[in-house]
């Protein structure tokens, strides 16, 4: 089983993340992960946080000489605001006296939309910066660190991950218009928005600059589309074997994540069957495979991958923290007061959907052991080949017969 955890505080010292569950003897590319990281930081519509930090991960455990050694792989990412946060956010009970930074107020007021109220009443604390700094989305981070390495686990049997906006507010991609997984790998990781439009990405700014000038937020949507996944991952049999429900826990997890889709998502309800299920045809002589026409499944049949793209769409709501703050109260007097204000983003889309990414690419590899495990590299290529040429057996003697 794969598996991670994280650690860590937004103002802290630094995130970290232990995985568990890498093979051993998969070659791991550092600056690919670097490159992951910085991905999560750009965007149009970002803060000021975005030009402070600029995100590395240190490999602390797991690895050896460049290969994973089948052990818990321990990472870390250090925050360079520390330094302005010491006062704020030491660990020790009596604040050291070469702490830097400034000393800041107790948060009081929470904001509406953010974990501020709710995890100062399950908790039972007093200053909300104890809820914020954990729910903060700086920790996925962490997860795009952990993401990166199921994705190289991932590439080195050809399963390659890529994502793109297609909605900012009511800005959204024309219905109908699917962007195949080579165009979307193909945007410019420099592009504001990561949109496959250009023309709709200058709209989408348009929209998040108007935001911006009355001091409010704006969410908006994206897809991940996996490429090169083969068939069988994932299971019927029980409820959470499923890989489409593994797959919707993992996106919906991430911060301000309201809604999830596969394939056509949504529009199944509003469609009937003949517009929906992806027909089964023959496959042509040079094809070891039954074909589909159409991919509205999104690559998934009953909780099982089918050989075409996958495809998620995670729906993000509107930052919680807005420049001119909603109605709240003071949780030391309960009585009115404007919601706090900490630094935050217009607008993270395209930072949720390389998010989305990472997570979608932990799910599938953990799904890609569980059908071809072994405890190192080597062992899981004799399966998956073996796997293959299973299925190749079985659709060329009926083609040949």
């Amino acid at each position: 089983m794969l598996r991670f955890l994280t650690a860590g505080e937004s103002h802290g010292q630094a995130l970290v993340t232990t995985l568990d569950g890498m093979p051993a003897g998969l070659d791991l590319d550092i600056d690919a992960l670097n490159a992951q990281l910085r991905r999560r930081q750009g965007g149009y519509g970002r803060g000021r946080r975005m030009a402070i930090e600029s995100d590395r991960a240190e490999i602390l455990a797991g690895v050896r000489h460049g290969r994973t050694t089948g052990a818990p792989i321990a990472l870390l990412i250090r925050n360079r605001d520390w330094v302005n946060w010491q006062q704020t956010m030491h660990v020790e009970r009596e604040m050291p006296e070469e702490a830097s930074g400034t000393k800041r107020a107790e948060v009081t007021r929470p904001r509406p939309g953010h974990a501020d109220l709710v995890g100062a009443i399950k908790y039972g604390h007093e200053d909300i910066r104890d809820v914020l700094e954990r729910a903060s989305a700086r920790e996925t981070a962490a997860r795009v660190a952990a993401g990166s390495l199921a994705r190289q686990l991932l590439g080195r049997f050809g399963i390659r991950v890529a994502s793109h906006v297609s909605a900012i507010g009511d800005v959204v991609l024309p219905a109908g218009r699917t962007v195949s997984f080579d165009e979307a790998n193909a945007i410019a990781e420099d592009a504001p928005l990561r949109c496959a439009d250009t023309r709709l990405q200058q709209q989408m700014m348009a929209f998040i600059d108007t935001a911006r000038e009355a001091g409010d937020t704006v969410g908006g949507a994206f897809e991940v589309i996996a490429t090169g996944v083969p068939p069988g991952l994932g299971s019927y049999v029980q409820w959470d074997r499923k890989l489409d429900g593994r797959l919707a826990q993992a996106v919906m997890c991430i911060h301000a994540i309201k809604a999830v889709g596969i394939g056509i998502g949504p529009e199944v309800a509003f469609r009937p069957g003949s517009r929906v299920h992806d027909e089964i045809l023959p496959p042509p002589s040079d094809a070891h495979a039954p074909l589909r026409p159409t991919n509205r499944a999104g690559g998934l049949e009953g909780g099982v991958t089918n050989g075409e793209d996958l495809r998620v769409s995670g729906f993000m709501k509107p930052l919680a923290t807005l420049m001119k703050p909603l109605r709240s109260v003071d949780l030391h007097t309960l009585a009115d007061a404007p919601a706090a204000i900490e630094r935050s983003d217009v607008c993270a889309v395209p930072a949720a959907a390389v998010v989305g990414e990472a997570m979608v690419a932990f799910v599938l590899a953990d799904a890609f052991l569980e059908k071809f495990g072994g405890d190192s590299v080597e062992e899981i290529a004799r399966h998956y080949e073996a796997t293959a040429e299973q299925v190749r057996r079985r659709f060329t003697s009926r083609t040949t017969a």
